[in-house]
């Protein structure tokens, strides 16, 4: 699972611009160079456009014809820019080989245009908190658009509900804001889109710029037994530090699959903490479970049990196993 955050995902991506506008002016300055060497009379041509600057200043304080200095320093200017082109294309270089290339010529590189974020940073950075999130992949594909009601449609009942929890998952994403928005925990068996609808609604909310952190049951306890014991579980899939403070800090945390942990007095007591502990940050997290809500209140504490009803909204799913369905297909 990965250990960075949105912040150290959006500093990490700084950097990256920081670096690539100055190799891209770097790698211009050496071609510029070799065309030096290449072709002196461009090297003296560039020279004069270099002087573009004070020959302006010197039209605009002559005290008579402005206008029309400065307009014959212009025109000077774009006859020799003009021959210099021409030399390029002789010499077998396209026009524009001396200039700066930039990955995105909307903000040369900067990341901002007129102090807004460019939309090629706005792209990194949710790509990075996709990745960051610990479900890159799945929420690439498990959007709110890519969620079938269709599946549900044999049952009247459950596709009524299905709808139902769709509309509310959605209006969820799309209204998220951090401290404000309340915890949710969805009940429901195996392939009824629990997975599914919390990965879209982590998609929305990255995409909103907010940081969120996805992780099992299972890997989540597996961090805290290594941060506590020095092991993990042997079903932990990924290697990293112990750092469980991603898990309390992120703006939404997502545990899916609550309910295949093994259950004793450490697992309880670490999953009593962070709930409550988000709770009483007004932190938001969504939770999900193929227990049914009586067998969740037998196998977790009271104080866990009450924490989660009292605070969470609890949304059941119903229907029939969807990938079944899907295999079937």
């Amino acid at each position: 699972m990965p250990t960075y955050s949105y912040k150290e995902a959006y500093a990490r991506i700084r950097r990256e611009y920081e670096t690539k506008y100055l190799a891209a002016r770097e790698a211009a300055d050496m071609r510029r160079s070799e065309v030096h060497l290449a072709i002196p009379e461009v090297e003296e041509l560039d020279r004069q456009l270099q002087m573009t600057g004070l020959s302006l200043m010197g039209a605009a304080t002559s005290g008579e014809d402005v206008e029309a200095r400065i307009l014959a320093v212009r025109r000077r200017n774009a006859e020799i820019r003009r021959r210099r082109t021409n030399l390029l294309k002789e010499h077998g270089y396209p026009a524009d080989y001396t200039e700066v290339q930039y990955e995105c010529p909307v903000c040369s590189d900067s990341g901002y245009v007129d102090c807004v974020m460019c939309s090629c940073l706005r792209k990194k950075l949710v790509e990075a908190a996709m990745d960051a999130s610990g479900i890159g992949d799945l929420l690439r594909r498990q959007t709110f658009d890519s969620f079938n009601l269709a599946y549900y449609e044999a049952d009247p009942a459950a596709h009524r509900r299905m709808t139902q929890i769709y509309g509310r998952m959605k209006q969820y994403a799309d209204r998220f804001t951090p401290g404000v928005s309340e915890s949710l925990i969805l009940f429901g068996g195996t392939g009824l889109g629990k997975t599914h609808l919390s990965s879209a609604v982590a998609g929305v909310v990255i995409e909103k710029g907010y940081d969120v952190l996805y992780t099992t049951a299972v890997d989540l306890i597996s961090e805290f037994e290594l941060q506590r014991f020095g092991t993990r579980s042997i079903s932990a899939e990924q290697e990293t530090t112990a750092d469980t403070s991603r898990f309390f800090d992120a703006d939404l945390l997502i545990i899916d699959d609550l309910g295949t942990e093994v259950v004793n007095q450490f697992t309880t007591s670490v999953l009593y903490n962070l709930i409550n502990t988000r709770i009483m940050r007004h932190a938001a997290t969504i939770i999900s479970t193929n227990l049914s809500q009586d067998e969740f209140h037998r196998r977790y504490w009271d104080r866990i049990t009450s924490r989660v009803f009292g605070e969470y909204i609890v949304l059941p799913f119903l229907g029939t196993d969807v990938r079944a369905l899907k295999l079937r297909q």
